[in-house]
């Protein structure tokens, strides 16, 4: 029996929306609907009663659900205790973007090394959408990334996110009062490269106040970009956590603004090698460091992925 498809029937149980499961796994309701379907063939029994809005257990699904629970409990506890991580070698290809280099990767990094000793990391660091392209053409086995994966062949783990603000070089001697968009424009914007979540931002929010002349310099490098804004050449949206030491010893200061800034959602997507749970379990690693990071530095820093859509607005 397919513990994927055990785990559906479990989470579809739990939420009985096919959207809200397809969602939770990172999969397509058709993709949903068809292991559901697939069980139920193989069970010789109907599982869910299908409403038009919900499903709901049918008394043969209700007793069977106990059973699938324990199934999945029961196979995690064996991967749990009998995997020697410690035997584990080879190559592990692992992409991340620039606002987790920045961040929490060298924990990641260095827990990695501590509970696989054995295995040879390959690092890429690049864009969101390059890296969505590496893992769906097979030349990377996780991403850490800034949107779903969709792809074929790949699943992913929603890490939380991370506040994004203003930040300017006190030597600007910009006020403390909250600042327009129009303010805002007044001075030269250091961005991220085009096309990318924080550059979209930017444009759509100028435009949308009628400032679309205002300039956006973009810039490849967030090390760049750091060093500009201090040495007074404009001013910036970046991840709070970014700058943490910065602000701390007065270099920038953060801005007050009229405008809600979204939080930069981060996502583990990974490919899924029948023979080896490799992948996943670095995926579910990288969540473990970053709800410590989270809960070391706070929510100006970092959100937890329980709490994220509820307290901030997303790209």
């Amino acid at each position: 029996m397919n513990i994927r498809f055990l785990e559906t029937f479990v989470w579809l149980a739990r939420l009985r929306n096919f959207r809200l499961t397809a969602e939770r796994m990172h999969a397509t309701q058709a993709a949903i609907s068809s292991r559901i379907s697939a069980l139920e063939q193989e069970m010789g029994v109907q599982l869910f009663d299908r409403g038009s809005r919900e499903v709901t257990l049918t008394q043969v699904g209700t007793k069977a659900l106990p059973f699938a629970e324990q199934i999945l409990k029961l196979n995690q506890s064996m991967l749990d205790s009998v995997g020697d991580r410690s035997k584990v070698s080879g190559l592990l290809r692992l992409g991340a973007v620039e606002s987790i280099i920045h961040t929490w990767l060298p924990d990641l990094l260095k827990r990695v090394r501590e509970e696989y000793p054995n295995l040879t990391i390959e690092l890429t660091g690049d864009t969101s959408s390059h890296l969505v392209a590496q893992l769906a053409s097979g030349h990377i086995d996780v991403a850490l990334q800034l949107t779903p994966t969709t792809a074929a062949e790949t699943s992913g783990i929603a890490l939380g996110s991370l506040p994004m603000c203003w930040i300017a070089s006190p030597s600007l001697n910009i006020s403390d009062e909250t600042l327009t968009e129009a303010e805002l424009a007044a001075f030269p914007i250091i961005g991220f490269a085009r096309h990318s979540l924080p550059h979209t931002f930017l444009v759509g929010l100028f435009e949308s106040v009628g400032e679309p002349a205002v300039q956006i310099n973009c810039m490849s490098s967030v090390a760049a970009i750091i060093h500009m804004v201090i040495d007074g050449f404009g001013i910036a949206v970046l991840p709070c956590a970014f700058v943490m030491k910065d602000l701390a010893a007065g270099r920038l200061q953060m801005l007050k603004v009229t405008h809600r800034v979204p939080a930069l959602p981060l996502i583990a997507a990974y490919r899924r090698h029948p023979d080896s749970l490799l992948p996943e379990s670095i995926a579910r690693l990288a969540l473990t460091v970053m709800l410590d990071f989270a809960l070391a530095n706070g929510p100006q820093f970092a959100l937890l992925p329980e709490t994220d859509s509820a307290s901030s607005q997303h790209f």
